[in-house]
């Protein structure tokens, strides 16, 4: 049977010096081994983020004729072919992980609004939460956790470790305030607010905002956009702050900066 997974990338398509390409298929000669050998990728979008930054990563969505081990740890598998389907921004992958849980959830009780001004909330480990109305409102507090609100001035929260929060509508908010967090704003005036430990915020429609304001945090923004930036040294006191727009001054629109002794720099291909 396919396996459909998601895999993350250095900017430049690479993995563990692999080279890659999308639309094109690889394939491993010898053992498959997890960890060790062979093509990994995650059954769940967000646990990519255990392996690369939000920042400066790009993600994929990709394909298995057949996986023939598995990761204890989290959703991670390995197979000897990989196909590279069709890359995936960060928003795109926030939104799978809302529809992966969504799909394997057995329901307890309702963890979804569609009505103007509902929220939903999830506090499992991997739960997702999405709002579809007006105003509406959706919260993911547990570890992996995906939040997402399409709605008109609709908010997305996800507190968790590596948790995803994405706003779409017109005026939405998401904010991600735990380690490896990642809030994506697509909406026109939309923000988006990363506070946690690496955390990455990104606002790409029309007339955004992003705040990254966490240690080693990063931002990024299409052209027009405001960006946000603090500096902070290892006891989490603030050193420098800095504020700018995309396209001006230098700064490239759809490009993670970090803050570097009060300066932003482009983020390089993570390790």
């Amino acid at each position: 049977m396919t396996v459909i997974a998601y895999k993350a990338f250095n900017s430049d398509w690479t993995c563990r010096g692999y080279q890659y390409a999308v639309g094109e298929t690889f394939k491993h000669e010898g053992e498959v081994e997890i960890c060790g050998s062979g093509f990994h990728a995650c059954l769940h979008p967000l646990d990519c983020l255990n392996y690369y930054p939000a920042a400066g990563s790009r993600f994929a969505l990709v394909e298995y004729p057949e996986t023939t081990d598995a990761h204890d740890g989290d959703t991670k598998v390995c197979g000897a072919e990989i196909t590279v389907k069709v890359e995936l921004t960060l928003h795109e992958m926030i939104e799978a992980a809302v529809k992966t849980v969504f799909d394997a959830a057995k329901w307890l009780k309702k963890s979804t609004a569609t009505n103007d001004r509902e929220a939903a909330k999830a506090t499992g480990t991997s739960g997702a939460a999405s709002a579809t109305g007006d105003s509406g409102a959706a919260s993911a507090t547990g570890d992996s956790g995906a939040a997402s609100a399409t709605g008109t001035s609709g908010a997305a929260s996800a507190t968790g470790t590596s948790g995803a929060a994405s706003a779409t509508g017109y005026r939405g908010a998401a904010s991600a305030t735990g380690t490896s967090g990642a809030a994506s704003a697509t909406g026109t005036s939309g923000a988006a607010s990363a506070t946690g430990t690496s955390g990455a915020a990104s606002a790409t429609g029309d007339s955004g905002a992003a705040m990254s304001s966490g240690w080693k945090g990063q931002a990024m923004g299409a052209e027009g956009c405001a960006l946000f930036l603090c500096e902070r040294d290892d006891d989490d006191n603030i050193l420098h702050a800095w504020a700018g727009i995309a396209g001006r001054d230098g700064i490239k629109p759809l490009t993670w900066y970090s803050l570097k002794d009060g300066k932003p720099v482009e983020i390089p291909n993570p390790a």
